[in-house]
């Protein structure tokens, strides 16, 4: 066990777990979905930056180190502080959004992820949105489930993390907030097909009561 799986460790025992289960009174459904023995991509709606949080605290502990949450270069390694901090305490997954090549191209780095035995969190509407509706769906991760569709994808909705913690705040209010997620799904068919597909999965997670 590394020294930066230890602190991540440590800091979502002490840390997040708590904050999540008492300030932001997280509730769970669905969790017997999240099968951490092979990998899969887990995909959700995106409205917060408690939404990484809070889905990465469903895991146990001592798997928190196979779950790479997408996020962008450009704002994750903006600068060396920020990019230490988010590598060790959420093991982000660093993706280009801009002067793409071979080496740093997204699908590239996802994939050899997953050929090295983790999971990926994506946020296929690519940036946080400003308010409960879903945003539409980039073909991002569709691409990514054509050249691996044997890898399962797990969808997940997020409730009122946006209210807890909007897009342009800093500091969280209490709000009752809750994970939904859905059972593993193999998803086919063309690069369109597939992108509607997942987002209609996330939504009809989202008309459950």
């Amino acid at each position: 066990m590394t020294l930066r799986n230890i602190v991540q460790i440590i800091f979502f025992a002490l840390a997040i777990r708590p904050f999540m289960a008492l300030f932001i009174g997280l509730r769970v459904r669905g969790r017997e979905h999240l099968d951490c023995s092979k990998p899969f991509i887990l995909i959700a709606n995106h409205s917060s930056h408690l939404d990484t949080m809070s889905l990465l605290s469903l895991f146990p502990l001592s798997r928190l180190r196979r779950i790479r949450p997408v996020a962008a270069a450009d704002y994750f390694e903006r600068n060396k502080f920020v990019s230490i901090l988010t590598k060790t305490l959420f093991n982000i997954l660093p993706i280009a959004r801009k002067n793409i090549t071979a080496e740093n191209n997204p699908l590239r780095r996802m994939r050899g992820a997953i050929d090295a035995g983790d999971s990926i969190l994506i946020f296929p509407e690519g940036t946080r949105g400003a308010g409960v509706e879903i945003g539409e769906f980039r073909s991002g991760v569709a691409r990514l489930i054509e050249e691996m569709p044997d890898v399962p994808v797990v969808s997940a909705y997020l409730v009122n993390m946006g209210r807890s913690l909007p897009k342009g705040e800093f500091i969280p209010v209490p709000f009752f907030c809750e994970v939904r997620i859905g059972a593993p799904q193999i998803f086919q068919g063309s690069r369109q097909e597939i992108t509607r597909a997942l987002e209609a999965a996330v939504k009809e997670l989202a008309k459950e009561e």
